[in-house]
């Protein structure tokens, strides 16, 4: 019997844990979409305890305590910190086979170098024992990423955002560019007019643009696509349910924004065609700049309305969805194809159902101009666990080039969790040396460790073409 989670954890084969431990192990970490906070960088926070570092914002953890009967106060509610570390080390155990339970312990044990079990009988000597090394300046989030050996971070921010502490983070000289990245989907989100509106004053403010008709609002999010850009920007993303590609004649755009606007409620079918025209818009100016535009499709979000009441969004009320991609997915992308005006683009699927779409939707917009140019993004959300990952690769492997892949990032708020990416390379190199060993693959461990490397880290750095120390030099400090 194997021990848990030893060296050689999810590596069933002689020739994997080769691959892992002499090729991808030791891989720096390129984090192309997180949603760690930008300012917790630039002041270098260190975390009192582990439950502000482990627990606060982590909405994975809330949906598993929840789900064993935790109140609420337990989670988003007014305990104490080590209450509601206790009752997470109570969860913990109930969690088998969810992959909480491996990041826990991974995490353990690589920011800590604690091997034990979490369990109630364990909490207090792991919070004391966590605690403790929190105190030191080594575990400041700053150095929490060196610890990890992240090479770059790109954070998640919208165009009304200031960038003040990437603009810091520059100033500071801190070595790990923090980039920002543009998501503008505050912009397109027309179905509450209230809420919409009250978001239009924030990019006004921001883009000192008076915006009246919809014409103000493209000089004002393109206004702040090229402030974006002049601090270092140079990705999008957009978390949607689907991809809008309806058709639509500018006057009609016009008279949509007018009515909303003016606190009017729009249809259905009007909403579709404002959030096409933007998506479109947007998709050009991307391709203007050189940048690499990313589409999180198909969650279904803030599911429970009495919690979002309570709580708002982001807090774990949110669920795979069933929407159709196909159809409208390869008329937006052919839009920009046909005009020569399709950027880099990654696109992420959380409807298992939907892997095999997205792998072979890829193919038909990879023209040969850049190596990986329309990529399947990693396994996302709900699926960045073992067979969520796994089933990624493999439609993948199966209908592009695996060798190509961009690889793995955190999409996580949480400093702690960059054995995400160890999780993934310990996947990848079991796939990988499985078939060496069963006669599917060569024994050449040189070659495939070689794309294993060019998975974990080579491939993003040339698909963003981000080389920390030039990159820092592109950000105009203003």
């Amino acid at each position: 019997m194997k021990k848990f989670m030893d060296e050689h954890f999810l590596l069933n084969t002689a020739t994997a844990q080769r691959l892992y431990h002499d090729y991808a192990r030791d891989m720096p970490i390129i984090d192309y979409h997180c949603h760690l906070p930008p300012a917790q960088i630039a002041a270098d926070t260190q975390f009192e305890n582990i439950t502000q570092a482990w627990l606060y914002g982590d909405h994975y953890k809330w949906r598993a305590m929840r789900t064993n009967g935790v109140h609420e106060s337990f989670c988003t509610g007014n305990r104490s910190d080590w209450e509601k570390f206790e009752k997470w080390a109570a969860t913990v155990p109930y969690t088998l086979r969810n992959p909480l339970y491996h990041w826990t312990h991974l995490e353990l044990q690589r920011y800590f170098d604690v091997n034990d079990i979490l369990s109630s009988k364990s909490a207090a000597a792991i919070f004391k024992a966590t605690n403790e090394q929190l105190q030191s300046s080594a575990y400041s989030t700053r150095n929490l990423l060196r610890k990890m050996n992240v090479a770059v971070v790109c954070t998640t921010d919208d165009p009304a955002d200031t960038l003040e502490h990437h603009r810091q983070l520059k100033e500071d000289g801190f070595e790990i560019p923090i980039l920002p990245a543009f998501r503008p989907d505050m912009a397109m989100n027309v179905d509450d007019p209230a809420k919409y509106n009250q978001y239009l004053t924030r990019l006004e403010k921001a883009s000192g643009i008076t915006i009246r008709t919809y014409n103000d609002l493209l000089d004002a999010l393109k206004n702040r696509h090229d402030f974006f850009a002049s601090m270092g920007c140079s990705v999008s993303d957009h978390g949607i349910e689907e991809i809008y590609a309806e058709d639509f004649l500018e006057k009609e755009i016009d008279a949509i924004f007018l009515k909303v606007r003016g606190n009017n409620v729009l249809t259905v079918a009007e909403a579709r065609q404002f959030k096409s025209a933007l998506l479109l818009q947007l998709a050009e100016w991307d391709w203007e700049k050189g940048w690499v535009q990313q589409y999180h499709l198909g969650a279904l979000r803030n599911n429970n309305s009495r919690m979002m009441r309570l709580l708002g969004p982001d807090t774990g009320w949110d669920s795979i969805g069933d929407f159709s991609q196909a159809r409208a997915l390869a008329r937006f992308l052919d839009r920009l194809d046909s005009q020569d005006k399709l950027a880099r683009t990654i696109l992420y699927n959380l409807n298992p159902a939907d892997n095999e779409l997205m792998a072979t939707m890829i193919g038909n917009f990879n023209d040969g101009s850049v190596a990986g140019k329309v990529q399947f993004g990693s396994a996302w959300w709900f699926l960045d666990q073992k067979d969520g990952m796994t089933r990624q690769l493999n439609a993948l492997s199966n209908m592009g080039l695996i060798s190509r892949f961009v690889g793995m990032l955190t999409d996580s708020r949480s400093f702690l969790s960059y054995p995400r990416h160890e999780y993934f390379r310990r996947l990848v190199c079991d796939l990988f040396g499985q078939e060496v060993e069963s006669g599917e693959l060569p024994n050449d461990v040189e070659w495939i460790g070689k794309v294993i490397q060019d998975i974990c880290y080579y491939n993003a750095q040339q698909y963003f073409n981000w080389k920390p120390s030039e990159q820092q030099a592109r950000i105009e400090v203003i």
